[in-house]
């Protein structure tokens, strides 16, 4: 059965309400795209990605009206401006197929895995993340994140007690627990992120090991690592709330960060920390260091 796609050209401030539109109409599926080749940065765990020009795709099996469901997506309020849009069609094929073929698992450092859960893990014996693609919580296909794998495919982490802050989908948490930590709290403020980082901790067997929690709720473990894959403000704003989470020696992992945000975010956590030479993939940068002996902040 061919399907019809219509696909809709609007700005950031109108993309969802079109998306939900093309969802009342009876959209099969609804996806969002660049319109402009445009950056998107760090999304926070939840949030949809918006850029400035977005194309919102609704697929609508053969037959649908698309005259009818664009005079539906029309905003009353927009006068009669009409939309930017296109309508095609498409030939039948398997649409989720067609999808899960673009995933495939992805390899990082020596010893680490994200395989989705329907292929067959490359190498048996290596360290096998079982984790989905995801739009908001990461997988390994943002650089930020795959840069943090990669970091901790090298780490000692063997009876470690570890902080995930800004867990996600909670595959830093999971890839830590895997590498040999003995305790991970991974937190976040979203509970869409906390449920995900659970369903996924027992899909990969380490459930008994990653205890969820949010800021307010996290213990003062006194950590022996903590990673952050969030963004460049709340990271520089955490600075002395991670120096009191770490104990003297202890190892901070910062990535979300933006090259020209590297310089502000090293500044900062000198003050606690003596940071090592930063790793940069395409505009993104990795940090890390370690605690030295300055005082916790109070």
């Amino acid at each position: 059965m061919p399907w019809l796609q219509i696909t809709v050209e609007t700005k950031e401030t109108e993309s969802e309400r079109i998306a939900a539109a093309l969802h009342e109409a009876g959209a099969a599926a609804v996806t969002l795209q660049d319109a402009a080749d445009q950056p998107l940065f760090q999304l926070q765990p939840g949030e949809t990605p918006l850029w400035a020009e977005t194309h919102v795709i609704g697929l609508f099996e053969e037959g649908a009206d698309a005259e009818a469901i664009l005079a539906q997506l029309q905003d009353p309020d927009a006068g009669s401006a009409p939309l930017r849009s296109r309508v095609t069609t498409l030939p039948d094929q398997d649409w989720e197929r067609a999808w899960m073929d673009q995933f495939h698992p992805m390899r990082f450092g020596e010893r680490l895995w994200v395989v989705p859960h329907w292929h067959t893990p490359p190498d048996p014996d290596a360290v096998n993340i079982m984790l989905d693609p995801g739009l908001a919580f990461g997988t390994g296909t943002h650089p930020t994140t795959a840069l943090c794998l990669e970091w901790l495919d090298g780490e000692a982490l063997r009876e470690k007690t570890v902080i995930d802050f800004g867990c996600g989908s909670g595959i830093l948490a999971i890839a830590a627990a895997k590498l040999g930590a003995a305790r991970v709290w991974a937190v976040d403020h979203d509970p869409q992120a906390l449920q995900a980082t659970r369903d996924n901790a027992r899909a990969n067997g380490v459930a008994d090991i990653i205890s969820t929690c949010t800021a307010e709720d996290l213990p003062a473990p006194q950590a022996d690592v903590l990673l952050a894959n969030i963004l460049a403000a709340p990271i520089i704003s955490l600075a002395p709330h991670f120096a009191a989470l770490l104990h003297p020696g202890g190892r901070v992992l910062l990535s979300g960060i933006l090259a020209a945000q590297a310089d502000e975010v090293l500044e900062k956590y000198r003050t606690w920390f003596t940071m090592a030479p930063v790793a940069v993939r395409e505009e993104w940068i990795r940090a890390h260091g370690r605690r030295n002996n300055t005082a916790a902040p109070s």
